[in-house]
């Protein structure tokens, strides 16, 4: 079996994920794609979004390789490379009048945004991890609050301490990617408005992304907090007494007096 099933069987056991855990590989221009990847425009015959692409990898179990020519998204080729970063993009006018007030606001936006260097990179693999046969760089699940609130327990079991992560409410496919191997720090991921519409991800859903070199350490620290205590479906309390509205209680009312009427007379005769 390899690292990247033990991973995924891990993370099943406990986190019960509803959608595949997916692996992320940056290639270098040049570089070979994997066999068995699928171009979003040769094979199926569409331009995509990054978000998009994860959404192909953990609700249908494709892996697929995007290269600038199958990537369509403005803001994802300047963040991943693909595309220089022109005026336009600098100066906020692409956020300015949707997501800011003004250009100046947009261009401090943008300015935030985790890039990668102009062809730094050539392609962007994205695959279900278990049936990579290549390791990612940056491991991805998407999961509810309280699955993502389980990796983050096990990314502090280690060293303790908090988490920082970044928000702007865009470009989501850069905080899972770019920031992560940036930094080097795993990732509480809010999804994005483009996450939302074009991978259709739910209100409900959250992720959480860490490095490929960090999988050792994520699943020490989910079997660390499993055996404190901390699980996941989360336990509910239940032991206390339930208390019921004033006509249920009544019934207890009319018992009592039933019987403590017969105490009083045995024979059944008052």
């Amino acid at each position: 079996m390899s690292r990247q099933s033990d991973l995924t069987e891990a993370l099943e056991r406990y986190l019960r994920p509803a959608t595949f855990t997916v692996g992320v590989k940056l290639q270098k221009p040049g570089e070979t794609r994997p066999a068995r990847a699928k171009s979003p425009k040769a094979d199926l015959g569409i331009q995509v979004a990054l978000c998009q692409t994860l959404a192909f990898a953990r609700r249908f179990g494709w892996t697929l390789a995007v290269t600038e020519e199958d990537l369509n998204c403005p803001l994802a080729l300047t963040a991943f490379g693909f595309k220089p970063e022109i005026e336009y993009y600098s100066a906020g006018c692409a956020c300015a009048g949707m997501y800011t007030e003004t250009e100046k606001a947009g261009a401090r936006t943008e300015a935030a945004v985790p890039k990668f260097s102009f062809r730094e990179y050539g392609c962007f693999v994205a695959g279900p991890l278990a049936r990579l046969d290549f390791e990612p760089d940056v491991v991805l699940q998407y999961g509810n609050s309280a699955q993502v609130m389980r990796l983050l327990q096990a990314a502090l079991y280690k060293d303790g301490g908090y988490l920082s992560s970044r928000f702007s409410g865009r470009l989501d496919c850069a905080d899972i990617v770019v920031e992560t191997m940036q930094t080097g720090k795993p990732q509480v991921i809010l999804p994005c408005y483009g996450d939302r519409i074009f991978a259709q991800t739910g209100d409900s859903e959250m992720a959480f992304s860490f490095l490929w070199a960090q999988a050792d350490e994520i699943v020490a620290g989910l079997e660390g907090t499993h055996k404190g205590g901390v699980r996941y479906p989360v336990p509910s309390y239940l032991h206390y007494a339930p208390r019921f509205p004033a006509n249920y209680e009544k019934m207890h009312e009319l018992w009592r007096q039933a019987e403590d009427d017969s105490a009083a007379d045995p024979t059944g005769r008052s």
